[in-house]
This record gives C-alpha cells, structure tokens and sequence, in this order.
C-alpha cells in the first residue's frame, strides 16, 4: 500500500471486461512530504477520486482482486481511500 497524488485520467478504446464501469487514473507514488516516490501506474478508482487528490493505493494483485469481486482478474492497483492529511511524530 502507499500514498500517491492523481495525475491524470486513463482513457482507452478496448479494455479488459474487468475495467468496464471502472475509472482508470495515472497515479504517481508520492513520500509523505510530497516528493515523487517511483513510477507512475495506472490504478482502478474505487472511491471516485479526481485529479490533484492524494489518495491510498493497493498495489497487490491478490488483494486487488478481492476488492473488485474479479478472482481471476488482470488487476494489480486499486485506489482504496482519499487522504485529506498525513501526520507525522518527529522523534
């Protein structure tokens, strides 16, 4: 799981069965200061995030699936929450 900031929105002609319904959004891993934290992916929106939001990602196929009642799915990413704040204890 990680925090990451939406980027933009997936648009393709032809998808899986899976994807059909289901928003696709472009993703970039973010720390929680804001700085970048590896590659974008593109992940399935479950919570109905939008451009600009910072949002909660699975990144696990298993897990993935199970969230999307699609066992045999080709799903690896799924956005699972909206992040208004993120609170840090220094030492």
């Amino acid at each position: 799981m990680f925090l990451a900031r939406v980027i933009g929105h997936v648009v393709a002609p032809v998808n899986h069965r899976v994807f059909e319904g289901h928003k696709l959004l472009l993703v970039r891993p973010v720390d929680p200061q804001e700085k970048p934290a590896g590659a974008a992916v593109i992940a399935v929106d479950r919570v109905d995030a939008g451009v600009g939001d910072r949002v909660l990602v699975i990144h696990e196929g298993s897990s993935a699936r199970d969230l999307t009642g699609e066992p045999n799915g080709p799903l690896r990413a799924v956005i699972v929450g909206v992040v208004d704040d993120v609170e840090l204890e220094t030492p």
